[in-house]
């Protein structure tokens, strides 16, 4: 199944020249002018990522992206913009981006980096290919992308499953935020450590007495003692 990109520009030329580079790169495109417009869009007929502008008519990029964080974490956001100040790409990416890149731009690096978010999806190389994964009464499903917690599937977000995929191959070990920010959201993550103890403390939440413990001052590991509890 080709993925579906909706790219949120106002401007005819970008809009043709993105539309022209990611459908020669097999990719389904859906162009709207407004973030309005987007966001009737994806309350009927969700895309697999957004290509936004900020300097938008109306609704502007950074509220539009605030309030799709507001629903899910999963689908990724790459925001493209003539703000080429620091704090516009850590705003634009503390919002819930996944990515940041400056008008103007290559559409050949656009394309890059779309298929490198498309792929930050993927498990870490150091985890296990074996499809089931156990660790204590936390059983993971990799190939299915499912986590079940005593026994009780969990609704979790495609940044959280990978968080835990990553803990669980790697019991006991103690992994630092900025190794974690580099497997969960990748090398060119342009954001605030934050990120990850914001992602924990969701997954705390919805996994109750998950014994993923804080290493003061440095990171998390997730705890499993020798008898696997």
């Amino acid at each position: 199944m080709k993925n579906h990109i909706g790219v949120v520009e106002d401007d005819p030329n970008i809009q043709n020249i993105v539309s022209a580079y990611l459908k020669k790169e097999g990719f389904t495109i859906t162009v709207m002018e407004s973030a309005e417009q987007a966001w009737e869009w994806w309350e009927t007929q969700p895309p697999d990522m957004w290509i936004l502008d900020i300097m938008l008519p109306g609704m502007d990029g950074y509220e539009f992206c605030k309030r799709i964080r507001r629903e899910t974490d999963d689908v990724p956001i790459i925001i493209i913009s003539a703000k080429d100040e620091e704090f516009d790409k850590i705003l634009g990416l503390e919002l819930g981006g996944d990515d940041y890149l400056t008008k103007p731009f290559s559409p050949r690096e656009l394309v890059a980096r779309v298929k490198r978010v498309f792929k930050r999806t993927k498990p870490g190389e150091d985890i296990d290919a074996g499809d089931k994964l156990k660790a204590g009464s936390l059983l993971i499903h990799q190939e299915e992308r499912r986590i079940f917690w005593y026994g009780e599937e969990q609704d979790v977000t495609t940044k959280e499953f990978d968080l835990m995929l990553i803990l669980a191959a790697n019991q006991n070990r103690a992994f630092s935020r900025d190794e974690l920010l580099m497997k969960v959201w990748g090398d060119d993550y342009f954001g605030s450590d934050r990120a990850v103890d914001d992602l924990v403390k969701r997954i705390r939440k919805k996994l109750t007495a998950i014994p993923l413990e804080t290493v003061w001052g440095y990171g998390y590991r997730l705890r499993v003692d020798e008898d696997g509890q």
